[in-house]
């Protein structure tokens, strides 16, 4: 699964357009996403296979996110 985590620097506007255009999220899921990044700290933006999943992360930091790849739970 893929985290983008919270950081100081991204404006909340830009979090929930790296999360509609990259992922091709709506607006309502990008933006309670983008919120759930900002209160929790926090998000799963995306699951799937993890060689997806690590190009996925890669594309978060090339738009300048913090993003991990974690396993997904049991």
């Amino acid at each position: 699964m893929l985290i983008v985590w919270n950081d100081p620097v991204n404006l909340m506007n830009y979090v929930a357009h790296v999360f509609r255009s990259y992922f091709g999220y709506p607006r309502p899921e990008a933006e309670r996403l983008m919120m759930l990044v900002h209160h929790e700290g926090h998000a799963v933006v995306a699951t799937g296979p993890r060689e997806e999943v690590e190009r996925h992360a890669q594309a978060m930091h090339d738009y300048g996110l913090q993003a991990t790849v974690a396993r997904d739970a049991p």
